[in-house]
C-alpha cells in the first residue's frame, strides 16, 4: 500500500515497542504503515467520523491486520485506552491540535510521548505543549508534493525556550539544513507580502512581522 512522504517519515521516527494512539487516522495508511515495520508497535486507529473510518476498516482488512490494529470512533483523545505512550497527531490545523489536547488534559499527562505535524501555528501548539509538561526532543522536516512540514516529537519534562526558539524550534536551530533554509525562504516571502497589504492601523501587527522578518534574515543568511 502505498503511502506519502509526510506519513512515512511520521511512522519512521515512532519508537520500537511503542503503543500509539493516532488521533484523525483518515484511511489509516498510516497505521497500516507502523504495524509493517515489524518493530512490535501497537496501533489504536482513531477518527470521529464513520466514513474514514470505513474506509480503514476495508484497509486494514485488505492487509490482513485486523488483530494488530485497533478501530475506534471518537473525539481526540477520548479514544484513549490504557498502556498507550505514543499520541499522533497529524494533517490538522495547529489550533485545533490545541483544542483537541486542550479539551482533555487528563489523558494528555498520562502520554509520554507526542508526535505532532501542525500544518500551521506551529510556534502555539509549541508554546501550548511546554505550558503543559512537554519538552521539544526532536524536530524534523519532510517536503511532501513541493509542501514541507514540519513534524515534532514532544516528550514528558520541563526545558525553558527563547522566543526565538519557539519560533524555528530549537532543534531546527541546532540542524537547519536545506530544508529549513527552504521553508523559512517560504515564510519570509509570505511576510514581505503581508507587510505591504496590512492597514496602518495594524501596528503591533505590523512590528510583530518585521520582528520576524528580521529574524529570519538573520538565520536563512549566507
Amino acid at each position: 500500500m502505498k503511502i506519502n512522504a509526510r506519513l512515512k517519515k511520521i511512522g519512521d521516527l515512532v519508537n520500537a515497542n511503542s503503543f500509539c494512539l493516532d488521533v484523525g487516522c483518515d484511511h489509516a495508511l498510516l497505521d497500516i504503515y507502523l504495524v509493517s515495520l515489524k518493530k512490535d508497535i501497537r496501533v489504536i486507529a482513531s477518527d470521529i467520523k464513520q466514513g474514514p473510518l470505513e474506509q480503514a476498516k476495508q484497509n486494514i482488512k485488505r492487509e490482513k491486520l485486523e488483530k494488530e490494529i485497533i478501530l475506534s470512533q471518537g473525539d481526540g483523545l477520548s479514544t484513549y485506552q490504557d498502556g498507550v505512550d505514543t499520541v499522533i497527531i497529524s494533517g490538522m490545523g495547529g489550533r485545533n491540535i490545541i483544542g483537541i489536547c486542550k479539551s482533555n488534559l487528563k489523558i494528555l499527562k498520562k502520554i509520554d510521548t507526542l508526535l505532532i505535524s501542525p500544518n500551521n501555528y506551529q510556534e502555539d501548539v509549541k508554546r501550548f505543549l511546554c505550558k503543559n509538561g512537554y519538552y521539544i526532543e526532536n524536530e524534523e522536516f519532510v517536503k511532501d508534493n513541493n509542501f514541507i512540514y514540519q513534524i515534532i516529537i514532544f516528550k514528558k519534562g520541563k526545558r525553558k525556550y527563547t522566543k526565538k526558539e519557539y519560533f524555528f524550534g530549537p532543534v531546527f536551530l541546532i540542524k537547519k539544513g536545506p530544508l529549513f533554509r527552504e521553508y523559512y525562504l517560504r515564510e519570509l516571502k509570505s511576510r514581505e507580502i503581508l507587510i505591504t497589504l496590512l492597514p496602518k492601523n495594524y501596528r503591533y501587527k505590523k512590528y510583530k512581522t518585521k520582528k520576524e522578518i528580521e529574524m529570519i534574515k538573520n538565520e536563512i543568511q549566507d
